[in-house]
């Protein structure tokens, strides 16, 4: 009787912890949806340092809803001032040496990790959501969350999220050996009234007019990628001719809702023979191939291996598309 009953624990433990594993999976997304909509929501202002191969930054992001639309602004710390503020879906660059210009856009593309602005549940067929346990940031109590795609073939990102509020407080990427690309860090923050009061005088103030950017030329090609990663879509495509060469590059712009990459298709340069090239910049893989005649270039937030594997899977001569 002891040894059925035994047993009997034995399988109950079992069921208990994939059931527990299967529940983590939903909570840690759920918890990673409610960063998301926190970091859009809340009045905040965070001081942080972004670490990666090219040194140490040091920056300031203030949020701040007012009429229920966001305002944002992104300050540069150290040497020379850049600043990018944002206003409803207007979004203006301050550049030294450049004159201030307006983009439309949903967010600053520089402030808080991509990551954040991610919509988790579009992830969950190709990601796995691990919590990891807690721990402290900024002197706040964190969520740990590992993001992991699943099929191995791009990288991965730890997420700290803070308890109380949801915001996140870091933010590594990883390679897929576990090396530190990027590291996003918040030194201090504060929540609350204090920082929509100091996005009051932006509400009113004076941006740079709206850029007018030439639109691409829509066209069919007779060529696509015959591989792509899991979860991976085609969100646009164009045809441009190359500053000061005047020869067309044709683009297919991918994206996963978390990672993005381009596929270019251009003539080679005359002098050019086949080969190819391989370049890894922190997140940003640059892989060149030259293959009759024709250049391939995949650009984009790809392991090298990955992004190498779609360029040779380029199919030519095929049905435009």
């Amino acid at each position: 009787m002891k040894q059925l009953w035994c047993a009997l624990s034995l399988v109950a433990g079992g069921l208990l912890f994939t059931s527990n594993a299967s529940a983590d999976t939903v909570s840690s997304g759920a918890l990673l949806q409610q960063m998301n909509q926190a970091s859009q929501s809340l009045n905040y202002e965070l001081a942080f340092i972004n670490i990666s191969k090219q040194g140490i930054e040091s920056l300031s992001y203030r949020h701040a809803r007012l009429d229920n639309r966001p305002l944002a602004q992104f300050l540069q710390m150290d040497g020379p001032r850049r600043e990018v503020v944002q206003r409803g879906n207007e979004i203006s660059y301050f550049e030294p040496g450049l004159e201030p210009f307006t983009l439309t856009g949903d967010y600053i593309v520089d402030s808080l990790p991509s990551i954040v602005y991610t919509d988790f549940k579009r992830l969950t067929p190709y990601y796995d959501f691990i919590s990891v346990g807690r721990t402290r940031i900024a002197d706040r109590l964190c969520e740990v969350i590992r993001v992991v795609a699943r099929d191995g073939t791009r990288y991965n990102y730890i997420v700290w999220i803070d308890t109380e509020t949801k915001l996140p407080l870091r933010v590594d990427l990883l390679d897929r050996d576990g090396e530190t690309l990027e590291q996003f860090r918040v030194v201090s923050f504060s929540v609350g009234d204090q920082a929509s009061g100091l996005m009051q005088n932006l509400a009113k103030a004076t941006l740079p007019p709206l850029l007018s950017v030439p639109g691409a030329e829509k066209a069919k090609f007779s060529w696509a990628p015959s591989w792509l990663p899991q979860g991976f879509n085609e969100v646009s495509s164009s045809r441009r001719p190359l500053p000061t060469v005047g020869v067309p590059i044709e683009s297919r712009l991918y994206s996963d809702g978390l990672f993005s990459f381009s596929v270019n298709i251009s003539q080679a340069p005359s002098q050019g023979t086949n080969g190819e090239q391989l370049v890894r910049t922190g997140r940003r893989t640059v892989s060149t191939e030259i293959r009759d005649k024709t250049e391939i270039t995949v650009v984009g937030e790809l392991p090298p291996q990955t992004a190498k594997r779609i360029g040779d899977s380029i199919k030519f001569n095929g049905a435009a598309q």
